[in-house]
């Protein structure tokens, strides 16, 4: 199938492409001569001569451009940030055009054949853009031989060659490929280090820029003169020791290590690059990347952005945390182009890419219905502070003199999940069954809760009290502090003791909040829409906590910010738990949309839970949306219940099976919640994302592996067949292992309780 855009496909005829031989460039670029790349001799001037932003820790910035301002075009309609149009060979990228979906090829890039098939593979799934890791000149060469023989076959896919460490290889490798990816934190420093340095003055440390000005001149010459496109890509695990020695291991570093490099390019009049801000945790990202964007409205810069979570993982985790911090940002207007990076081969990356591309689309304002949905919103004024990120927590519920049972446990401190439970789950047959489901360790079939239990579950219906079977099961829940939450209109026809009673805000004002008969708490429903002095009347009530499900014709985003504007602005500190409803039948799809829509709001540090609900067809189990609700909250930085790897997606650099490893890791340690292990295919990033990790497993030649503890590599050279082994040891020395448990199946338990 010939993958040529309409204008590639006449130049391509024009230049006799198909012939072997002749030069995959020739009509598009100046001619290459000879068989191998070649670099530039072009000298740097001096960093004086540099046109250098004013600085943003004297205060100059502020003085020259005024305090920081908006981030995106609109608070209250999603509407795309205005850029200016990027060209990368055949495709675009800014907001004139559509969003840019792209991957990275695993390969080895030297091994040109099955690159190139590879490359095809995920043309004909629908990137638009392809990046090939390039590490030396045998890299950049083949680069050459894989895009003339990706023209041969038909294909016209752009490529970007990923770089670190080499501005020479960049320079020759910019002969042939249409984008070049540099990454600050080390295309100039060098390996990645945690030296510290110590700068008395911002001067001493502004003396440093020369190097970056030798580093970076002969390339963007080079960008220039072929009309390529350039990312300058900062990576929060792999800031300069320079970096972060003057502005530490933030955002605010990692911005400002993208402009000192975007200064180079404008001050040698080079405008065609976009910029990226990734990070492994997605509240990292989404700060980093709104800082820039507010950075550049101050400024009066145009320059799209690329938006991916490095080394989010594999499976549902790996797709919710890109959910989380893309889909977050989409839900700004941010973005011009899109990677899900996944620990999984990189066709497999194009459905979820696609996907929240596609949930971007649907929110613009440009969109008919998403504009009559967010101006549906009632006002309400937006005060977020995008410069830091501070998590508003609710008051959690207190115990009352006279309760029959704990109500403390109904919500947990680092947030809550609630499950949707049918009646019919309680029966005789099931309970164990659902004990199991709802997270419960059980003895002699009585259930306890666990680290990874929910906090309550919520029934539309309950079984009779003429069931008692049922109503002892669900007894026996309340009494290990699990909140049973129901309307209050079925507590009303048939009592259940110790329940919470679940109300609208209407409904619950106009009763005065008096609870029906046996009923121990009140949990409050918000559907966004209320009037503020509505709403402020949730004080007197007095909730357990509140649930927060905007209502259908309104857009959840910005209803949802409301109401919690509101709470800040009248000290209103009950706990929010976010109610979301599905009718996916798909748990990818369902990822995505929990954290696009609810991720975004816990990025703002709004919301204290979540309660998961599927409607209609109902082919999820209570364990199933147990586990991603789990997965939201770790996803969000908020509650861990499991073990948090940090994976990188593989490249060309690997040097090991990454999939296979990063499996039998999982198996062997997935069960130490609290623990963040870092798995990383060489060095590149592996030291700098595992200054958030516990422990670190990085391939450095291949066949061997270190193990690091923290910032520190503590095990060197290990054989791979030895070092998942190795790597639990060095879990076991310091202190945080722990064995599995063993569980006694539901059949078990049900035979032990009917004894």
């Amino acid at each position: 199938m010939v993958k040529f855009t309409s204008q590639v496909a006449s130049a391509v005829a024009l230049a006799g492409l198909f012939y072997n031989g002749v030069d995959a460039f020739a009509g598009l670029k100046p001619k290459l001569s000879g068989s191998a790349l070649h670099m530039s001799t072009a000298e740097a001037p001096s960093a004086s001569d540099v046109l250098w932003t004013p600085s943003w820790k004297s205060g100059d910035r502020e003085k020259e451009f005024g305090s920081l301002g908006k981030y995106c075009e609109d608070l209250h309609l999603v509407t795309r940030r205005k850029t200016r149009t990027v060209r990368c060979g055949p495709i675009n990228f800014g907001s004139e055009h559509p969003i840019v979906r792209q991957t990275m090829a695993t390969t080895d890039t030297a091994d040109v054949d099955a690159t190139i098939e590879q490359v095809m593979r995920c043309a004909d799934e629908g990137f638009d853009l392809v990046r090939i890791t390039v590490q030396g000149r045998r890299e950049a060469n083949a680069a050459m031989k894989i895009r003339e023989g990706l023209f041969k076959k038909g294909y016209d896919i752009p490529l970007c060659a990923d770089m670190h460490f080499q501005p020479k290889v960049a320079l020759m490798v910019a002969e042939a490929l249409e984008k070049i990816r540099i990454n600050p934190g080390n295309f100039a420093d060098g390996r990645k280090d945690f030296a510290e340095k110590v700068y008395e003055t911002e001067a001493d440390y502004f003396k440093e820029r020369q190097y970056l000005v030798e580093a970076m001149y002969p390339l963007v010459e080079k960008c220039k003169e072929l009309d390529r496109c350039m990312r300058i890509g900062t990576n929060h695990g792999s800031l300069s020791s320079r970096v972060l020695s003057f502005y530490g291991d933030t955002p605010r570093g990692m911005v400002e290590s993208a402009i000192e490099f975007a200064d180079i390019c404008r001050s040698q009049d080079f405008h065609n690059f976009v910029f990226s801000m990734k990070a492994s945790n997605p509240l990292v990202m989404v700060q980093s990347y709104r800082l820039l964007a507010a950075e550049m409205y101050r400024l009066g810069w145009d320059y799209p952005l690329h938006l991916g979570v490095t080394e989010a993982g594999e499976g549902e985790d790996g797709r919710m945390k890109s959910a989380i911090g893309i889909g977050t940002l989409l839900a700004d207007g941010l973005g011009d182009t899109v990677r899900v990076s996944l620990t999984e081969d990189p066709e497999y990356e194009y459905a979820p890419c696609n996907r929240l591309a596609e949930i971007a689309q649907s929110r613009l304002a440009t969109n008919p219905e998403a504009k009559k949905r967010q101006e549906a919103v009632k006002p309400y004024t937006d005060t977020r502070n995008i410069e830091s990120y501070s998590r508003r927590q609710g008051e959690l519920p207190e115990q009352q003199e006279g309760d029959a049972i704990d109500v403390r446990g109904f919500l947990h401190r680092d947030g809550s999940v609630i499950a949707s439970v049918d009646p019919e789950m309680f029966a005789k047959e099931n309970v164990q069954y659902l004990y199991q489901q709802l997270g419960c360790k059980t003895a002699v079939g009585m259930p306890f809760k666990d680290i990874a239990t929910v906090d309550s579950i919520f029934m539309k219906t309950i079984p009779p009290s003429s069931d008692t079977e049922a109503r002892a099961a669900i007894r026996r829940l309340i009494e290990v502090s699990m909140g049973v939450i129901v309307p209050a209109e079925e507590l009303e026809k048939d009592p259940l003791p110790n329940a919470v009673a679940l109300m609208s805000l209407e409904d619950a004002l106009a009763k005065d909040g008096k609870l029906p008969e046996g009923a121990i708490r009140l949990v409050v429903e918000l559907n966004g829409d209320e009037d503020e002095e509505t709403i402020k009347k949730v004080k007197d009530l007095n909730p357990i906590f509140c649930m927060l499900k905007p209502k259908e014709g309104i857009s959840h985003l910005h209803a949802s910010r409301r109401v919690f504007e509101i709470f800040k602005a009248n000290d209103i500190d009950r706990a929010v738990v976010h109610h979301f409803t599905t009718d996916t039948d798909d748990s990818k799809e369902l990822a995505l949309q929990l954290g696009t829509k609810i991720g975004s709001l816990l990025t703002d540090g709004n919301g204290d839970g979540v309660m998961v609900e599927q409607v209609g067809k109902r082919n999820f189990s209570v364990e199933m949306m147990r586990q991603t609700s789990f997965g939201l909250l770790q996803g969000a930085r908020m509650r861990n219940t499991k073990t948090e790897f940090v994976s990188c997606p593989s490249c060309g650099r690997t040097l090991f099976d990454l999939q296979e490893t990063t499996a039998q890791i999982q198996k062997a340690t997935g069960h130490l919640p609290g623990v963040t292990i870092a798995v990383m295919g060489c060095i590149v990033n592996g030291p700098g994302e595992m200054a958030d990790a516990d422990f670190g497993y990085v391939g450095t030649i291949p066949g061997k592996v270190d193990l690091y503890y923290g910032k520190e590599v503590v095990r060197k050279s290990i054989p791979n067949a030895e070092a998942v082994d190795a790597l639990i040891d060095l879990i076991k020395e310091y202190g945080m292992w722990k064995d599995k448990e063993e569980e006694e199946s539901p059949e078990e338990e049900a035979a032990v309780a009917a004894a």
